[in-house]
């Protein structure tokens, strides 16, 4: 979350709205904007209507409904232009994110 802060500039200058997305609860999010300082909204999947409706849920040590760490591409129309998965571990290529917007 600190990279996509830290790079912001380069998105909006792309156009890109960008959030992110948790199973966490709403006051957990407020937690996590001020500790680390987010310059966009966290939003809480609390029912994983998101994770289910993008396809991203799994099982993970007994719990379900955990989703993969994930990027979208979503345009103007709501209409989805890019997916990206990454391992638990891995940190999003932003500038593939980044060169993925440009090119709409």
């Amino acid at each position: 979350m600190e990279l996509l802060r830290d790079r912001s500039a380069e998105f909006d200058q792309a156009g890109v709205q960008r959030f992110g997305i948790s199973r966490d609860s709403p006051w957990t999010h407020i937690a996590w904007i001020q500790a680390l300082d987010l310059n966009f909204p966290l939003l809480s999947d609390w029912n994983a209507e998101a994770i289910e409706g993008f396809g991203i849920a799994s099982e993970f040590r007994g719990f379900k409904d955990v989703p993969h760490r994930s990027a979208f591409l979503v345009d103007r129309t709501a209409t989805v232009r890019g997916v990206w998965a990454y391992e638990d571990a891995e940190v999003p290529d932003f500038d593939v994110l980044l060169a993925a917007a440009k090119a709409l």
